[in-house]
């Protein structure tokens, strides 16, 4: 078993060794960058009268100055990655010191009207998202919320599966975290998408091949010219008229290219992206099945996408002066590179989409396996099929330090519903949470924080935190009633696992125990499993009643004048409160 810290701080030392060496080669690669150009400035002022040995010159200098400029950013490409890499095992030691609380807290999903992600700190600042989120694309932070809020309780297996196989492979997530880092996107992918599926084509058919014919007569003419067969004004006036040509869809190919360079960056980096997918032999069926959708042509996805990006790249360089002057003039250039996206776009344009929720998959998919790769002494929930719906032995809240937290077991059969009684700040909050949690997480396939337990999958919904709606103009009362009729609806239709925490706050004490003990009923006569948090100990009465409905405690003693938790569920009702002793404690009543 590999420990974690461990592995992140030699990674660190590693990665930093290695931004040492390639730092020193950038300032090489620099300085050579220079000489050629103080070179060919010199060659230039040299030969100033040799017009031909000037075009010689300038040809090769800037030539070789591009393949140096094109060195220099693979390089500088290489460091940048390293350093991301290093920020990547930082984090994760941070996180794993419990200091998260400056990453994103995924306030964007927080849904009130949701079955249970309000209820149980999914989303905000010490959130589950919060601690647990690796994701580095936008569409995989969107993938991996709707893995913690979607309820599903199919194919938990496979998924277990499969989040056990990432979390075996921390070098291949990192490298995949680190390339998505630098991806520097301008637009949403859905809008790259929505553009490519509906572009219409205008470059004529002809194009490559009036292209190719205007080269080569092109080359004939220079040629000539440097051997003194025609004149420059005649090399000119052919120039002028390549430029002629391409001003006539000027308009339109500065349109193309005003959408392709805020695309550029996407493709040039997602195409490395699906190299990472297509390079890496997964085992888990639900991950081959996911790599599968990127091999379904002939042809890699990353061969065709890195082809996409490099006609992008080419119509970029248009932006060049000497290079969008001189190759449009002489070669038509905007228009054959424009014929090359087009054709790309109207073969390719059905397949985008799919690469691109792969790669979101497995970004989202990344973080379920740096969850599990941080938690070796978690357990995978034992996925059964009736019998106990959840049996969690040493279960504990997965956001408390592990070193503190206090662990309970639990064992609830289908149709069985736990009233839980217990003094304020007794636990039965966190506790509910650590339930709604254990349920959330093995839906996802996650391993959850328990010695170990035993599963019979099902839909979670809660009613914790029900609040009040201004803009509604809905008293808090009113707002519970809705909430509770909504889960009333939900289990008509469905099976779920029921987390209720102090119902009908908004009402009197009396009618309060009166409504509570018959929505209690109404849930029990239906066959619905859950439990309950109350501080009014008249519910637990039900119990007399139905031989579904069970009591369990939190307690609470007063040892040497100062309130004792020990934050274990324990069967029974509670028989110590603490309010009347916190008041007088603090000095609020006598």
């Amino acid at each position: 078993m590999i420990d974690p810290k461990t592995f992140y701080t030699e990674k660190i030392t590693s990665f930093s060794a290695q931004v040492s060496r390639l730092q020193n080669q950038l300032i090489r690669s620099s300085m050579l960058r220079l000489g050629v150009f103080i070179a060919l400035v010199f060659g230039v002022f040299f030969f100033f009268e040799n017009t031909k040995v000037i075009g010689v010159v300038l040809l090769f200098g800037t030539a070789l100055f591009l393949f140096l400029i094109t060195r220099h950013q693979d390089i500088k490409y290489k460091r940048d990655l390293l350093l991301q890499l290093i920020a990547i095992n930082k984090k994760e030691l941070k996180i794993l010191n419990r200091d998260f609380h400056e990453f994103e807290t995924g306030n964007q999903y927080q849904d009130t009207t949701h079955s249970y992600s309000h209820d149980i700190d999914l989303f905000g600042v010490g959130s589950f998202f919060q601690y647990a989120n690796r994701t580095t694309l936008q569409s995989g932070t969107d993938t991996f919320a709707s893995l913690l809020t979607s309820n599903d309780i199919t194919g938990i297996p496979q998924k277990q599966e499969a989040v056990k196989e990432l979390a075996s492979l921390p070098h291949w997530r990192q490298q995949f975290a680190a390339v998505a880092c630098l991806v520097q996107t301008k637009t949403k992918t859905k809008t790259v998408t929505s553009w490519l599926t509906t572009y219409e084509a205008f470059v004529p058919k002809q194009i490559p091949l009036l292209s190719t014919l205007f080269s080569v007569i092109s080359g004939v003419c220079v040629v000539s010219y440097f051997f003194g067969l025609i004149s420059g004004y005649m090399l000119f006036g052919w120039f002028l008229i390549g430029l002629i040509i391409s001003g006539v869809f000027i308009k339109k190919v500065n349109k193309i290219a005003t959408h392709t360079t805020e695309i550029h960056s996407t493709f040039q980096q997602y195409y490395k992206l699906i190299i990472q997918i297509e390079t890496q032999d997964f085992k888990a069926a639900l991950l081959q099945d996911q790599k599968k959708k990127i091999e379904g042509s002939g042809q890699k996805a990353s061969a065709v996408l890195q082809k996409f990006s490099r006609y992008l790249s080419s119509l970029d360089q248009r932006n060049n002066i000497l290079i969008g002057v001189l190759t449009n003039g002489f070669m038509l250039r905007d228009m054959r590179v424009s014929h090359h996206i087009e054709k790309w776009i109207m073969a390719h344009k059905k397949e985008v989409s799919t690469w691109f929720e792969v790669l979101h998959f497995f970004d989202g998919y990344n973080t379920l396996g740096a969850y599990a790769f941080n938690h070796p002494l978690q357990t995978y929930p034992s996925i059964t099929d009736g019998g106990s719906v959840l049996n969690m032995q040493e279960a504990a809240h997965p956001l408390l330090d592990p070193q503190r937290a206090v662990s309970n077991t639990m064992q609830i059969d289908a149709g069985q519903f736990f009233i839980i009684t217990g003094a304020n700040m007794a636990g039965k909050s966190t506790f509910l949470r650590t339930v709604a949690l254990q349920i959330v997480m093995a839906n996802m396939g996650l391993p959850t924080p328990a010695a170990q337990s035993q599963y019979s999958p099902i839909k979670l919904i809660t009613s914790m935190r029900t609040t009040d709606n201004l803009t509604q103009d809905a008293s808090y009362f009113f707002s519970e009633l809705q909430r509770l009729k909504y889960i009333v609806q939900a289990i008509e239709k469905d099976t779920y696992f029921i987390i209720l925490d102090e119902i009908l706050k908004g009402t009197n004490s009396q009618d309060k125990a009166s409504g509570s003990k018959k929505f209690i009923e109404k849930l029990v006569q239906s066959k619905a499993t859950g439990i309950i948090a109350t501080h009014d100990l008249s519910l637990c009465e039900t119990a007399n009643t139905y031989s579904e409905v069970e009591n369990y405690y939190f307690d609470a003693s007063i040892e040497n004048n100062e309130l004792y938790f020990d934050y274990i569920f324990k069967k029974g009702i509670c028989q110590n409160m603490n309010a009347s002793f916190l008041l007088k404690k603090m000095g609020i009543v006598n």
